[in-house]
């Protein structure tokens, strides 16, 4: 049994929760966001507090039930105080910059790659450091893995695009003849 599925999900007043259906929807403001529970799971929502059962003891809504939840805590996370994630650039000539709503990278490519920002995706560049905030942590984590997509560390120099938390394992380079 999923002990994730157990804990409710507790959100602030200020996040309007409402069902209609299978369908959860999230508001706060003008952001909304809506999880589909395929008729997988029973949710009740009371107050504050969200929180997920079983429909039945099978394999699927046994899982389902703690995926729900961890999605439903994500979203009420995002709503509230957001996700971010920095990549650091390394390499001699790379660069970004934010143009409008565009992400100007140059990663030692013949050509610019313009990496057009999604609604919902924000991107500011410090040096070279891309820091991405959004309340979407499905979206930032696609939109992070793309960029780095581009242009992935090599373990030899260590140039590329890589996470701020990421570590390199670093490979010795050739050797000369003796």
């Amino acid at each position: 049994m999923s002990r994730i599925g157990k804990k409710p999900v507790e959100f602030s007043a200020d996040i309007k929760v409402s069902s209609n259906g299978d369908v959860i929807t999230f508001a706060k403001g003008k952001l909304t966001m809506d999880l589909d529970t395929k008729g997988n799971v029973d949710f009740t929502i009371a107050e504050n507090t969200l929180t997920f059962a079983t429909k039945s003891d099978e394999k699927a809504h046994r899982a389902f039930w703690g995926t729900y939840r961890a999605l439903s805590q994500n979203i009420v996370v995002g709503l509230t105080t957001g996700y971010s994630k920095q990549l650091e650039i390394n390499g001699v000539g790379y660069r970004a910059a934010v143009k409008g709503r565009v992400l100007n990278l140059q990663l030692g490519h013949s050509h610019d790659i313009n990496f057009d920002l999604v609604d919902g995706l924000e991107a500011e560049v410090v040096k070279n450091v891309i820091t991405l905030k959004s309340h979407d942590k499905q979206l930032l984590g696609s939109a992070a893995a793309k960029i780095r997509s581009f242009r992935p560390p090599e373990p030899y120099k260590g140039k590329g695009v890589k996470y701020m938390e990421e570590h390199i394992v670093r490979k010795a380079g050739k050797t000369a003849k003796k």
